[in-house]
């Protein structure tokens, strides 16, 4: 898959790492963007960091999509975002996705160097089809009932993974419509957004059946909520279950992992390789 002028293997497992410019996403929050105020001396540090540990798409995203959140301006999010994309577009050689669902934001965040659109909402705001297919990106097409300030109000399915499935299905046929095609479209099943923590280790546990759909698959488990309904642990002691999830969903057919530790996570990715490796 390409990404503007940048291909992005996806033969294997690849990691996307988060840039969270906003003061209150839920693990990182107020780190790259405070008081208003971009802090682009930690933002250079992170994202040399993880280019350096290996990510191979850096996510910017303007605007917190954490349970509860509330939706910032089209203007804030876009300054955010924009700001960042000056400071990284230049420096680092690594794909730069949009976690983003504003149609402007969208458009003049391909023009200044996103080579990914990433969206929680799956292009469903008016005029994001449209702007994404007119920026002729790769687009991620995530699975969220609900926005982020009411999906976490007691979710129900009759079947998750069907449910899904339906979704996905109905949004590859708008994208492909709208002149996006199949061969450029990523599908995250979108864990934690809309869903309770039986919810997500079901999808987990089923991830493999979403590859009939015949797009690469891109998930975000990092450090989410359903670590803590197993394990009592703070945001900063998630590590290591948050790799365990990684992995297991890479051995499930996952093939974009976004994640916030990606050196840990870059190592662990090597040890499956290797292992999956032996004998070819």
């Amino acid at each position: 898959m390409f990404c503007g002028d940048k291909p992005l293997d996806l033969s294997t497992p690849q990691l996307m790492g988060v840039l969270n410019i906003t003061p209150d996403s839920f693990s990182d929050g107020g780190q790259l963007y405070r008081d208003g105020e971009l802090r682009a001396d930690v933002l250079c540090r992170r994202a040399e960091a993880m280019v350096d540990a290996g990510v191979a798409v850096l996510d910017i995203g303007g605007e917190s999509t954490r349970p509860g959140a509330t939706a910032v301006s089209e203007q804030e999010e876009l300054d955010r975002v924009l700001a960042a994309l000056a400071v990284i577009e230049s420096r680092f050689d690594a794909i730069i996705s949009l976690d983003t669902s504003s149609p402007r934001v969208i458009t003049e965040g391909a023009a200044a160097g996103a080579a990914v659109i990433n969206d929680v909402r799956a292009l469903r705001r008016p005029g994001a089809l449209e702007a994404a297919a007119a920026a002729g990106l790769p687009v991620c097409l995530m699975h969220m009932r609900g926005e982020p300030g009411d999906m976490q109000d007691q979710p129900h399915y009759d079947s998750v993974v069907d449910e899904v499935s339906t979704f996905f299905a109905e949004r590859i046929k708008a994208v492909e419509l709208a002149g996006i095609p199949r061969s450029r479209v990523l599908l995250d099943p979108g864990f934690g957004f809309g869903k309770t923590p039986e919810h997500n280790f079901t999808l987990l546990r089923r991830l493999g059946e979403f590859l009939v759909l015949g797009c690469p698959l891109a998930v975000g488990l990092s450090r989410k909520s359903m670590i803590a309904s197993v394990i009592d642990r703070t945001m900063d002691q998630r590590v290591s279950a948050s790799i365990a999830l990684a992995l297991m969903a890479a051995e499930r057919g996952a093939r974009l992992l976004r994640v916030h530790d990606v050196r840990e996570s870059s190592d662990a990715l090597a040890m499956l390789t290797a292992m999956e490796q032996v004998g070819l």
